[in-house]
């Protein structure tokens, strides 16, 4: 049976409202995955900071839970600014801001040197903390600057027939950034930095600092850090770089909606009575009914806090579990978390391709199977033995990668269905509240957990969270595809 060319109606405009609508996906997955190059170089970065400064998984973990939370809520303000403000111009200033943080984050030693007169000891240290916590947090509200411009421009873009397929492809972004990222930061953690491996004093210091932490290998691993000293610092300089260069071509290159290049709306969008009476008291009951009592979007809402919880845990602290409890060298454990997204990717695809032709568009539906295939992924690397070779665990990993991914996207993506494209991002930013809730949950059960229990009992923690996610999911398995015939049937005179 052919399918049906919904961009047909657009009649002589259909080309180039088609060839706006590649130019807006191409832009805003380049523009979002460079906002990952400012954001992951911080997992690669703490091994390096654990070795030289003794910073504890306790510690990374409150700032990984603060800056979730500002994140979260980040989103959630955003999503009203891009109602107000052009997308593109924040969206560019996010990325812009981002590149400040991270420039500032490299110089944060040398701040604490100077408030404290010291370059290392416990008041040093505490400082450097402290200083880091605050950067952090700035870069994670900046962060919270990119994905609602997103989720309000594809909806204009995209037909709701199509927009699982067309945001997964979108959604790769993530996985691009975060590979890039990882990959880029991992070469960077064992080229660079000042080699000082011939120091007894500094290589017993780092040998301390590792042991303390209860890194496996401590001795060797301190000899490798020793060896880039300071390679830390370049994890955030260069990627901030790259984020000036993304913020001129975001502002240059986006456009928000058709109408902005002389284009009609999409078809089969259309928001009933709304469009005519589009005044603050329509817009209140509108958002109302569509966002704050719609059901599923609250359902969609909760599941995201479970599948954030998951992948974080295994995102943020990848490359500190394989180094700590695998004995991977931190190359090798960058490799391993960019091959987890490169399957992340795949996974990606294959989630919104389908959604559209096998669930025919109930993401939900999609998302259940994609927990169930994490979990047991998540099970059998609970149960690897330690020696496990590096492919093996690789391996696991990318299956885990493959199906996490999967509902990270789609949950954003059935928002902007069910929510329509007028909501989308005022939904999408309650769900980043929640889901960096899980996140910030995410560091301090991993942090405290790791510390106390073992990395064994932290992969366990996991697998907990996955199967409540599945739950939740599946109560939703009858909810309809997306929110437009709802939103037609709103009575504003009422």
């Amino acid at each position: 049976m052919e399918k049906t060319d919904v961009y047909k109606p657009l009649g002589p405009q259909r080309k180039p409202f088609l060839k706006w609508q590649m130019r807006t996906i191409l832009i805003t997955m380049i523009g979002y995955a460079i906002f990952y190059f400012v954001r992951k170089n911080f997992s690669l970065a703490m091994p390096g900071l654990t070795a030289e400064y003794g910073i504890t998984n306790k510690s990374f973990g409150w700032i990984i839970f603060i800056g979730s939370l500002v994140y979260g809520f980040s989103r959630f303000i955003n999503g009203y600014l891009v109602d107000k403000i052009k997308g593109r111009i924040v969206m560019a200033l996010g990325l812009f801001l981002c590149a400040v943080a991270n420039f500032a984050f490299g110089f944060g030693v040398n701040l604490s040197a100077m408030i404290t007169g010291a370059d290392h000891g416990a008041d040093f240290t505490s400082t450097f903390i402290f200083i880091m916590g605050i950067i952090i947090i700035l870069n994670q509200y900046f962060q919270g600057m990119g994905y609602p411009p997103c989720a309000r421009i594809l909806p204009h873009w995209i037909h709701p027939s199509e927009l699982a397929t067309k945001m997964s492809i979108w959604n790769t972004s993530h996985s691009v950034g975060a590979t890039l990222a990882v990959l880029i930061c991992g070469y960077i953690m064992g080229t660079m930095g000042v080699n000082l491996s011939s120091n007894p004093a500094w290589v017993a210091q780092l040998t301390t600092h590792l042991t303390d932490n209860g890194v496996t290998d401590a001795a060797n691993q301190a000899l490798a850090y020793a060896s880039h000293t300071g390679a830390w610092r370049w994890c955030f300089w260069i990627p901030a770089c790259i984020a000036l260069v993304g913020s001129l071509f975001i502002l240059i290159g986006l456009r928000d909606e058709p109408k902005d290049v002389g284009l009609p709306d999409l078809p089969d969008t259309s928001l009933g009575h709304y469009t005519d009476a589009k005044d603050k008291k329509a817009r209140k009951k509108f958002e109302m009914i569509m966002v704050w009592k719609n059901r599923w979007v609250w359902t969609f809402c909760i599941a995201n806090l479970f599948v954030y919880i998951v992948r974080m845990g295994i995102l943020d602290w990848g490359p500190k579990f394989l180094t700590e409890s695998r004995g991977m060298k931190i190359a090798e454990a960058g490799w391993t978390v960019a091959a987890f997204e490169i399957a992340g990717i795949v996974g990606t695809l294959f989630a919104g391709w389908a959604t559209d032709h096998l669930f025919k568009g109930k993401a939900h539906r999609m998302c259940v199977f994609s927990m169930v295939g994490a979990t047991l992924f998540m099970t059998i690397f609970r149960f690897l033995p330690q020696n496990s070779s590096f492919l093996l665990t690789t391996i696991i990993l990318i299956g885990a990668g493959f199906c996490i991914y999967g509902p990270q996207a789609l949950i954003g993506i059935a928002l902007g269905n069910q929510a329509t494209k007028e909501a989308s991002a005022r939904a999408n930013g309650l769900a980043g509240i929640l889901g960096y809730i899980g996140a910030g949950l995410s560091g301090l059960l991993v942090g405290y957990v790791a510390d106390l229990y073992g990395w064994t009992h932290v992969f366990e923690t996991i697998i907990v969270v996955a199967v409540i996610c599945i739950f939740i999911l599946v109560s939703m398995w009858q909810a309809p595809r997306d929110g437009y015939e709802k939103s037609q049937s709103i009575n504003y005179d009422e």
